[in-house]
């Protein structure tokens, strides 16, 4: 089993991170129309439509250069809040591999917890919100328990946090974003950011399980 992931390892796995977003931009599209305005699909197809071109220029010479890339290609790309967020997610992650040249448990979960605070900080928003805050808390929380069990199992632990974040936002009503004005109509519906970062891990969790 996967114990850590060297810099070709991590560019490989950040490539397969951003296949997985762009081949599930109907499904984000679907997501968002019922709570929004129908474009987070598209705008996070256009983020990793970046990044793949990012990363195959060869802009990831180490773990951490391959995670701040592709924040920096969501940031500038992606548009809207959605690129403010996830691309603060992987740059601010991208701080936790600046002293190691691998990517192992203990350094994957406090990427979590790295991206976390700086969405937190950036977005002004809380858990329980209806927001993709709501995935990467439990996330972020599930991969700190699993340190210890190796890589693979950190980011499967993490995998099903988020996923329990995504179930648990169907019964929010969303007060802030662009879902707002849905009100208590968004309620039995989950969050499309949630479903973009349970998509990102397991993402992250496939690799690892096969790397």
């Amino acid at each position: 089993m996967i114990e850590a992931l060297d810099a070709k390892a991590t560019r490989e796995m950040m490539r397969s991170v951003a296949q997985s977003l762009i081949d599930q931009t109907d499904v984000l599209t679907e997501a968002d129309l019922t709570i929004g305005d129908g474009d987070h699909g598209v705008g996070m197809r256009r983020g990793f439509e970046a990044a793949l071109e990012a990363l195959d220029a060869g802009a990831a010479e180490s773990a951490e250069a391959a995670y701040k890339a592709v924040g920096t290609a969501i940031l500038s790309n992606t548009g809207g809040a959605a690129g403010a967020v996830f691309g603060t997610l992987f740059r601010a992650g991208s701080k936790a591999f600046a002293a190691s040249d691998v990517i192992d448990d203990a350094s994957f979960a406090a990427a979590l917890e790295e991206g976390l605070a700086a969405v937190l900080k950036r977005g002004g928003v809380t858990e329980g919100q209806k927001t993709m805050v709501d995935a990467l808390a439990p996330a972020a929380r599930a991969a700190r328990a699993a340190v210890g069990k190796g890589l693979a199992a950190a980011t499967a632990a993490a995998t099903q946090g988020a996923l329990d974040g995504v179930e648990a936002s169907k019964a929010m009503i969303a007060t802030t974003g662009k879902a707002r004005s849905v009100g208590e109509r968004s309620i039995g519906y989950p969050d499309p950011g949630a479903i973009s970062v349970s998509l990102i891990l397991k993402a992250m969790q496939d690799f690892t399980a096969r790397a």
